[in-house]
């Protein structure tokens, strides 16, 4: 396996945990819980987010 197999898979994974979280929290806020979890939620979304990105610019790395 080459690194940056493994490096894809990392990121893809960190992707899927930020989204999970950020539905979790989104859903703790929607039961009436307090303004962290909806802080919580965004910020989580906002890191998935990122992540997405930057995991679409991996694609380069396999044409050098």
């Amino acid at each position: 396996m080459r690194l940056i197999t493994a490096h894809r898979i990392l990121i893809a994974a960190g992707i899927a945990f930020f989204v999970f979280y950020a539905a979790w929290q989104g859903r703790r806020w929607a039961a009436g819980g307090a303004g962290g979890a909806l802080a919580q939620a965004l910020v989580s979304a906002a890191v998935a987010l990122g992540f997405a990105v930057y995991y679409r610019t991996l694609r380069r790395w396999d044409r050098r």
